[in-house]
């Protein structure tokens, strides 16, 4: 019986430019399968991914859960005799997923590649510049006023109890792209719920989870599993990614509870109280957690980016925008924040100032790209991980058919 194959050359193009390009070094001796933990008799991961990424059948791959459940814990990589390296091909299918899931399509053809990192970075610096230029604020404070207010009066300062002026123009620019970014989310791991319900042969559901048993029976232990690092605790040839990765996701969670925190004493308990629109004791157990996080974001995508280095220079991986582009985000979040932290300290205002301001790009590129970047496989692994408990419950299958 013959099948006709019509592979998509774009889209075998844009595995080639993610770091795909050795892919047609595969000639499918299965070591990569017998390596991946991932894989079984009757799932001979990435073996067979491997076949679909070189015939270019990209409709079966953008479906492919497994191609979220892979870590690139590297094994696969270092075992290969070709060198073909499954772990940067699945890597390069998951940039090619966040680009096709991606929402508005041009936001994310626009992050997928490095010949537009001036406009990336533009589109943030130009956005916290006009609205520090609005704002009034736009000046250089003295000693004194920057001893006493650190950097709560970046956007200028009012009397009005109801909301810091600061804090406004903050929320102005950070709202709208975690707004942007959440939305994004949201389409693109539901249109990609949809593909895998079609790849895995999903149909109608018998019943269908409530939002509150879906939580609870196949999101939050996955959640469990990411936090805890299980699977990566797997591997062999790059387990030292977790000693990078645990404290950089660590270090995230704590930060989302500072911003959280913070938003609510200025935004809320500050109608109530004006004096908590001031900055934070240094002392606050808030801010010594914020300052301990920030440390360990540095020190952790200080390692992952060390390992990467390494990887590169064995020719254990090879050199993309896509893989690149996170660490650099982060690296500039962590190293801006706790800069114009220190400045604030020994009182360099001027300096201080400048840093603070591209803190606040690093920041508002991380929101806003986060859908569209390797940041992105937080949310979508994630949700793969909960589809594949799906797929084998109750929910799907019935427990009273033999088959």
């Amino acid at each position: 019986m013959s099948m006709n194959v019509q592979p998509d050359l774009d889209f075998i193009k844009d595995m080639k430019s993610a770091g795909g390009d050795t892919l047609k070094k595969c000639f499918q001796c299965a070591t990569c399968s017998v390596v991946c933990p991932l894989s079984s008799d009757d799932n001979p991961f990435p073996r067979r991914e491997m076949v679909f990424a070189q015939w270019g059948l990209k409709d079966k791959l953008i479906g492919d859960p497994n191609v979220l459940l892979c870590h690139q814990c590297g094994d696969c990589t270092a075992y290969c005799p070709r060198g073909a390296k499954p772990g940067d091909v699945l890597g390069a299918i998951r940039a090619y997923m966040y680009k096709y899931f991606g929402w508005p399509s041009g936001l994310a053809k626009l992050a997928s590649s490095g010949k537009n990192l001036p406009i990336l970075i533009g589109i943030p610096a130009v956005v916290v510049f006009v609205m520090w230029l609005i704002s009034g604020g736009m000046h250089i404070p003295s000693a004194e006023q920057f001893a006493h207010a650190g950097y709560g009066h970046f956007f200028g300062h009012w009397e009005w109890r109801y909301l810091a002026k600061n804090v406004l123009f903050i929320d102005l620019i950070m709202l709208p792209a975690a707004g942007l970014a959440l939305y994004a989310s949201y389409k693109g791991v539901t249109n990609m719920w949809k593909k895998m319900e079609e790849y895995s042969g999903v149909g109608e559901a018998l019943y269908r989870p409530s939002v509150p048993q879906f939580i609870k029976e196949f999101l939050w232990p996955s959640v469990q599993e990411i936090i805890q690092h299980n699977r990566f605790r797997e591997c062999k040839a790059n387990y030292d990614r977790v000693r990078g990765h645990l404290p950089l996701l660590l270090s995230f969670l704590a930060l989302f509870f500072v911003t959280a925190y913070s938003a609510f004493v200025q935004d809320v308990l500050g109608i109530i109280w004006p004096q908590l629109h001031g900055p934070m004791s240094m002392w606050n157990p808030v801010k010594i957690l914020a300052n301990v996080a920030a440390i360990a974001l540095i020190v952790g995508i200080g390692i992952l980016w060390g390992n990467r280095s390494q990887m590169e220079a064995d020719g254990q991986a090879s050199r993309t925008f896509y893989d690149w582009f996170l660490i650099w985000m982060i690296m500039g979040v962590g190293v801006t924040g706790l800069a114009a932290e220190i400045f604030r300290l020994i009182g360099l205002a001027s300096i201080g100032y400048v840093t603070y301001y591209l803190h606040l790009v690093s920041v508002m590129m991380l929101f806003m790209y986060m859908p569209y970047t390797k940041f992105a496989h937080l949310v979508y692994r994630t949700f793969a991980m909960a589809f594949e408990r799906y797929r084998e419950s109750a929910y799907v299958k019935n427990p009273l058919n033999d088959d």
